[in-house]
């Protein structure tokens, strides 16, 4: 029988959580960034979100992790905006420039329930950070409509560590990128110089809310997985990403390592970054990450 995902058993918490992150849109204050500004009034922080959520696509996506994908595809609801400004966003159109539509909670949850109607395995809502209390305040219409489905945070790992700490118990998978340590990388590609610190002490929190990636008869259906993009020239950052992994995480994180990286966007700008990785330096970074016991997501 499969686990009933978590937030059907939190309903009453879930819906207090979303009435007091919603109230708090009056000053937001859901990222570091903590721009503190009124998005119920129509005012604008750094991720350039409205108070509604925006949406550029939903459906099934079968370029996720396998245990993601399954056969019926990872029910994937793409957001618009973004709290961080990779200048390699390779979805720039999206999270930099904001192309998509608004719709409301009700309209969220009927999608939702269409996803499992259609056959996919888990919600997976990428980019939820900016949208976490309308997302959870449509998770709970959503839940009363017969959703039953895990829910997968997708995000890029600049998160509040108050409000992941709010949500324990709502999130059956959490995917956080990681992206860079190294605190003048994180400035110069991200605009975020302390990420480095921020997503070690996020991560930490996720694994200990969720644990290791649960997999059952080859679907997800809760836990951590962490992502890890390879950049080029940035194989010995690599190597820190995944001893922290190793060493603070655990030996059984499920870590997919990505060759995926192009220079789009911003990249040719710098010229460091605007090649793709080669082979070798993927593959440095495969080993080391072997050598030091991690074995799931990269090696399957």
């Amino acid at each position: 029988m499969p686990r009933e995902p978590l937030y059907l058993g939190n309903l009453p918490r879930l819906k207090e959580v979303f009435q007091e992150l919603e109230a708090s849109l009056e000053r937001c204050l859901l990222c570091p960034r903590r721009c503190g500004v009124d998005r119920l009034k129509g005012e604008i922080g750094y991720c350039k979100a409205p108070a509604r959520v925006m949406i550029s696509s939903v459906g099934p996506h079968f370029g996720e992790e396998p245990p993601l994908v399954g056969w019926g595809g990872s029910g994937t609801v793409f957001l618009t905006h973004c709290n961080l400004r990779c200048v390699f966003c390779q979805n720039f159109d999206i999270s930099h420039l904001g192309h998509g539509e608004e719709v409301d909670v009700g309209r969220l949850a009927s999608l939702m329930v269409w996803l499992q109607e259609r056959g996919c395995h888990n919600i997976n809502f990428v980019t939820p950070t900016h949208y976490l209390p309308q997302i959870l305040h449509a998770l709970y219409l959503a839940a009363q409509r017969g959703l039953k489905l895990p829910v997968v945070y997708n995000c890029g790992g600049y998160e509040s560590l108050e409000i992941i700490k709010k949500i324990k118990g709502l999130i059956d998978i959490y995917m956080p990128d990681i992206k860079f340590f190294d605190s003048q990388a994180c400035l110069k590609y991200l605009q975020a110089p302390d990420y480095g610190e921020v997503v070690k002490r996020v991560v930490k929190e996720m694994y200990l809310q969720v644990g290791d990636l649960v997999v059952e008869d080859g679907l997800a259906c809760g836990g951590l997985l962490v992502r890890h993009l390879v950049m080029p020239g940035w194989v010995e950052d690599s190597k820190r990403v995944m001893d922290f992994i190793a060493r603070e995480i655990s030996l059984s994180t499920y870590v997919n390592i990505m060759f995926q990286y192009r220079p789009l966007f911003q990249a040719q700008r710098f010229p460091e970054i605007s090649r793709r990785p080669n082979l070798e330096e993927y593959r440095e970074v495969c080993r080391y990450a072997g050598e030091l016991g991690l074995r799931r997501g990269f090696g399957e």
